[in-house]
């Protein structure tokens, strides 16, 4: 009696089946697998070609504020549907279907926190939540909170990373949120209170044209996307091809639109070292 062995290819596809999800990553970039604890140790940084992956909100608060300093403000400030936004899904049902998503109830959060032991505002974008973009409670949460800034003296730091911009199911409601968060910057300016503003992958429209877009220095993660309408839509309209890099972070500094660019490795010791110079 023949005894027939199994195909290698058989047997290679089982020992693949039996490697645990979760373990590896692709860079969107050059496509090289990482694994996620190195990638995690790199700060979410490809080793290979630089690429900085998209982090949540409290992964950035991780990075950049003092260890267990944070202390989050107007957590309970939920939208409203002052529209009664329909559609292929409600706005409700949208904000709803978000919150079980990513645990928030919108897509900011802020509050106090400690930088290398200095007190500073801080608001953080999440870009998983309606990508980021600006609604009537994002608006109001940066108004508020650079209220308590000017109240309490402290410099304000706001990490966007909104690729949504103005949040369409709110109509104008968004919209005002561009002049409300440009009018309370207005006054921290008056009060003589530095505002760092920390533009990451991607931050456009609305966000980009209101608060993101007034710091006394604007600085940037390599690579993100930074603009008002995408590249795509702006071939499209006026025909002609773009420059190489258009819109990158790396484009905005060669032409004066932003200050600084900083990986993410260095970008607490950078803040820290700009707010020493601008208090």
């Amino acid at each position: 009696m023949k005894i027939f062995k199994k195909p290698f290819r058989y047997t290679l596809a089982r020992r693949r089946k039996e490697i645990p999800d979760g373990l590896w990553s692709k860079c969107p970039s050059c496509s090289h697998v990482i694994f996620n604890k190195i990638l995690q140790e790199n700060s979410k940084v490809c080793p290979k070609c630089n690429h900085h992956f998209t982090l949540t909100c409290w992964e950035r608060i991780e990075c950049l504020a003092d260890k267990e300093s944070f202390k989050e403000f107007y957590k309970d400030m939920e939208s409203l549907d002052p529209l009664s936004f329909s559609g292929p899904k409600s706005y409700k049902d949208k904000l709803k279907e978000e919150t079980e998503a990513t645990g928030l109830k919108d897509a900011i959060v802020v509050g106090e926190a400690k930088l290398e032991k200095k007190v500073i505002a801080l608001a953080v974008t999440d870009s998983r939540f309606i990508m980021g973009s600006m609604g009537s409670v994002v608006g109001e949460k940066i108004s508020r909170l650079i209220e308590y800034a000017v109240e309490k003296k402290l410099p304000v730091i706001i990490v966007s990373g909104s690729g949504g911009g103005a949040r369409m199911y709110e109509g104008l409601l968004s919209l005002m949120q561009m002049a409300k968060t440009s009018g309370a910057l207005a006054n921290l300016k008056k009060a003589n209170l530095p505002f760092i503003s920390v533009l990451t992958h991607p931050t456009m429209a609305g966000v980009m044209a209101s608060f993101a877009g007034l710091g006394d220095v604007i600085v940037a993660e390599p690579g993100a996307l930074i603009g008002f309408t995408g590249p795509r839509v702006i071939k499209q309209t006026i025909k002609q091809d773009l420059p190489k890099g258009f819109q990158t972070s790396e484009f905005n500094l060669e032409h004066g639109m932003i200050d600084m660019v900083v990986h993410r490795r260095d970008l607490k010791a950078a803040l820290s070292k700009l707010l020493y110079y601008l208090t």
